[in-house]
């Protein structure tokens, strides 16, 4: 009786875990940013979101900052008045994780954009949006609906470390662009890849 309740009490789990799906509202949540402010995805009804899922010392996101590519896809954002949240899903004593003077030095010194930077140490969100991976990408039109999750370009696999990244197809800024032109976004999920979220276990 007790295994059965258990594979229940998993299945069940999982399931309240589940992926966001594009082209549905994107979940609301409430996360406090690296200057200790309340921040509500609520808030920015009327704007387009971009959300980005880091991991400051992961080799993926490092590249990604090093060769300016995560820069120049928030400063697309930032000049079609974009709303771009940084969320910080490492638990505690895990890879990635930070204070929050540590997360504004980061953003500074990498000259990084985002409007906001977000802890997640629980997990909670990271969990709710199915956020796999450092980075992964979330885009969310202005009435709140998602309309593009995944990877922030097609440079993921064995040529990823030998790749110009600024060369790759960024699926961020093609979205971002559709949206701005009133259309279709022509890539709505694509595999992100990168290292795993370091969730609290």
């Amino acid at each position: 009786m007790k295994y059965l309740l258990s594979l229940l009490f998993l299945f069940f789990f999982n399931i309240s875990f589940a992926s966001v799906s594009t082209d549905l509202s994107a979940p609301s949540f409430e996360l406090v940013d690296s200057y200790g402010e309340n921040i509500s995805l609520s808030n920015f009804k009327g704007n387009t979101v971009v959300l980005e899922w880091t991991n400051h010392d992961c080799p993926y996101v490092a590249k990604h900052y090093a060769t300016g590519n995560m820069q120049n896809t928030q400063k697309q954002a930032k000049e079609e008045g974009v709303v771009w949240l940084t969320i910080i899903s490492s638990a505690p004593g895990t890879q990635g994780y930070v204070l929050p003077d540590k997360a504004n030095e980061l953003t500074s010194t990498r000259n990084a954009e985002p409007n906001h930077v977000l802890f997640d140490p629980e997990g909670g969100v990271g969990k709710m949006y199915g956020a796999k991976t450092t980075p992964h990408m979330y885009v969310i039109d202005k009435k709140g609906v998602l309309r593009y999750q995944g990877a922030i370009d097609d440079a993921g696999g064995r040529s990823f470390w030998t790749k110009n990244l600024l060369e790759a197809d960024n699926y961020v800024k093609n979205a971002l662009s559709d949206l701005q032109n009133k259309q279709e976004v022509s890539t709505k999920v694509s595999k992100p890849y990168g290292c795993s979220v370091k969730y609290k276990i």
